[in-house]
């Protein structure tokens, strides 16, 4: 199968996803598109002689409704895709098959699909420094792999579908008890995490207070602040580090299926 054109699909709030994903499609196609989801939709429609990675942040064990949002703008059209879920070190539970039904239901063929590690949103030094150099030569193996298979098909129907590990109906996912907040001794009113919210749960006009019903805790705000002025409750947050270091006493390694 001779592969037209390619992209990077991917809703990556702090940028961690992002990296996995433009490095995976450079390597089964180069030259690839980046279509960046994050902030708002990109429409945009695929054929059966593409290749798309469609990439994803685990949020407790599902993938971010928003980032399900953004992936029905696009259609699939029969391209083949490799689907990637990227979690903090706890587990990725249903969100790898939560990704690849979606994008199965928009027209993609589902031919790969992997789970990868990158520094946790909210407590960074849970998986710190990842994706490291391990992750990276994981991340072009399975490139490799997805170059072999896609070239020794005759077409994207010879591809079969890959049917990723997880449970049907999909784990409930409550939320994150809290959200990020500003300071109004640091905020500089510069709007950026206005403007950067992917759920709009901030106001320009007030970009110290966040609306809790909108915001995911997906922490974009606290990661692209100049001023360094958006944090989450102290003592919420320091529950929530030792609830998740003792969830997370080994380092967690890719998973790939093909």
């Amino acid at each position: 199968m001779e592969i037209k054109r390619a992209a990077a699909i991917y809703f990556s709030p702090t940028g961690g996803t992002r990296r996995i994903a433009s490095r995976l499609v450079a390597g089964v196609y180069p030259g690839a598109e980046e279509m960046d989801v994050t902030v708002r939709a990109v429409p945009g429609g695929f054929s059966a002689e593409d290749f798309a990675v469609i990439a994803a942040p685990v949020f407790g064990g599902r993938v971010p409704a928003e980032a399900l949002k953004r992936l029905g703008e696009i259609s699939g059209g029969g391209a083949a895709a490799a689907v990637v879920a990227v979690y903090g070190n706890r587990a990725y539970e249903d969100a790898l098959l939560e990704l690849a039904d979606a994008a199965a239901a928009r027209g993609f063929r589902v031919t790969a699909a992997g789970a990868f590690i990158a520094r946790h949103s909210i407590v960074p030094e849970i998986a710190s420094g990842r994706p490291d150099a391990a992750d990276f030569a994981a991340v072009d193996a399975f490139a490799a792999a997805i170059r072999e298979k896609l070239s020794s098909a005759a077409s994207a129907d010879a591809l079969g579908a890959v049917t990723p590990p997880g449970n049907r109906p999909y784990r409930e996912y409550g939320g994150v008890p809290m959200h990020p907040s500003g300071s109004r001794a640091k905020c500089g009113k510069c709007g950026k995490c206005a403007a950067e919210c992917p759920t709009g749960a901030i106001s320009s006009a007030a970009p110290e207070k966040t609306n809790t019903k909108k915001c995911i805790t997906c922490m974009r705000c606290v990661a692209v602040c100049p001023h360094y002025a958006r944090t989450v409750n102290t003592a919420l947050l320091a529950a929530t580090r030792v609830r998740l270091k003792k969830a997370c006493p080994v380092r967690r390694e890719t998973e790939t299926f093909l």
